[in-house]
């Protein structure tokens, strides 16, 4: 069985690796078809890098309270907490402070939400919409006391909607074997050669001058699969996920690790609101932008797993840099997503074709049938507004990661399977 497993998990890691090196080469090939260098810039990857962060960092924020039964939605304003009180601690005392400041606001939201949720009972729908129309309201009132009757209301930028400049700012860092001598990396990109400027332009996106906090939100990913799924705690908690009063019976005090784990989950979302505040030097009133509800989108396009939520983050973060890079170039998602549905049709048409079993051919739904004519007209409106269309309305370059958001969720729904038990109301010794 182990063996059986373990095969399983490599044979997926190795189908991720060619998903990767698949998307790289499109990406390249629409580079070259249509002209825009700055598909695979290292401008755009570092935008999108940066962009990528805050979304990760709340989408790792639900994973945590979902893989213990509680729905989070209240992650955006978990978020604004974090980003206001972010702001005030780091314009007096500087980025530690900043860090601690929004570390401590988001899970205080958090601890609202377990209060509400878990104590209560009450419906976690209901509880993050209030968290998410109390985190705006809260640090309006407090901008008002504080920053317009206080003594940051004299200082350069401060007002009620922004706060005044940090004091201090994280330190950058590039890593050494990219970024050592000539800037070889650049020099690569500048050819334009298919494949290996694309490569180039990639690394040195996300090589060159990085955030620290940009380091600290990757290693949190790899540390969220180990202690998940790695360590006794993790597996208490997705038990209390997926069958609460399974784990009751077996001694695992199920309304602690609740608590807990939709603690974390608001400090992962105030960390996403404390790298908002050191991207932009000062907290900024609405800065999170609906961050908390697309990382949410992410967990779930990533399966409640976090290499999926990597995924999922990165592709939107992607699509918001690029947008912000170039709107011109946003024309080619559309070129770029008529050949990933004609490729998702060639693999389901070869599935056909390869099964010479006429009841695996009977077995197939409408509604995949439905999916596939669906994907063929989509392909064909995609690649022919590409080939009609100079340039998209700049409303059309702006919703473009939303519109992103809501196709792949669409996509992604078809394989999805959340944790039996979330959004289930606990209570010790009931059985549902």
């Amino acid at each position: 069985m182990t063996t059986v497993v373990g095969s399983k998990r490599t044979r997926n890691y190795h189908l991720a690796l060619i998903g990767v090196a698949v998307l790289i080469l499109l990406m390249s090939l629409v580079r070259i078809v249509s002209g825009q260098d700055d598909i695979t810039s290292s401008g755009t990857f570092s935008a999108a890098l940066l962009l990528s962060v805050p979304i990760g960092l709340a989408g790792l924020g639900g994973l945590w309270a979902e893989r213990a039964g509680v729905v989070n939605i209240g992650l955006e304003g978990m978020m604004v907490l974090g980003t206001w009180f972010a702001g005030w601690a780091g314009y007096q005392w500087g980025a530690t402070a900043a860090l601690v400041a929004g570390l401590i606001a988001g899970a205080l939201g958090g601890l609202i939400h377990a209060i509400a949720t878990v104590t209560f009972g009450v419906d976690h729908i209901i509880s993050g919409v209030a968290i998410n129309l109390l985190g705006p309201g809260v640090t309006r009132f407090l901008s008002e006391v504080l920053y317009k009757e206080g003594t940051a209301a004299g200082e350069a930028g401060a007002g009620i909607t922004t706060s005044p400049a940090l004091s201090s700012q994280p330190p950058q860092v590039s890593l050494p074997l990219f970024s050592s001598g000539p800037d070889w990396l650049g020099s690569l990109e500048s050819t334009h050669w298919f494949l290996l400027s694309d490569l180039a332009g990639i690394l040195r996106g996300v090589t060159h001058n990085v955030n620290v906090l940009v380091i600290l939100a990757v290693l949190m990913l790899p540390l969220t699969f180990f202690v998940l799924w790695r360590t006794a705690f993790g597996l208490r908690l997705r038990s209390a996920g997926e069958n609460p009063w399974a784990a009751e019976s077996l001694g695992v005090n199920v309304y602690l690790i609740k608590y807990v784990a939709v603690v974390i989950s608001g400090a992962f979302a105030g960390l996403g609101g404390v790298f908002l505040v050191f991207v932009t030097t000062k907290y900024v009133e609405g800065q999170t932008g609906g961050r908390g509800f697309i990382g949410l989108a992410a967990m779930i396009f990533g399966n409640w797993r976090p290499g999926g939520l990597a995924g999922g983050a990165a592709l939107f973060g992607y699509a918001d840099g690029l947008q912000l890079r170039s709107a011109g170039a946003v024309t080619s998602f559309l070129l770029f997503g008529g050949v990933l549905l004609v490729i998702y049709l060639g693999l389901k048409v070869r599935g056909m074709l390869s099964s010479d079993r006429p009841a695996a051919l009977a077995a197939r739904t409408a509604r995949e049938y439905t999916l596939m004519a669906a994907a063929a007209a989509g392909a064909v409106v995609l690649i022919w507004l590409w080939m009609t269309v100079d340039r998209l309305p700049n409303e059309f370059v702006f919703i473009t990661p939303h519109v992103l958001t809501l196709l792949v969720l669409l996509v992604a729904s078809q394989r999805l399977r959340m944790p039996k038990a979330d959004g289930v109301r606990y209570r010790r010794g009931e059985q549902h």
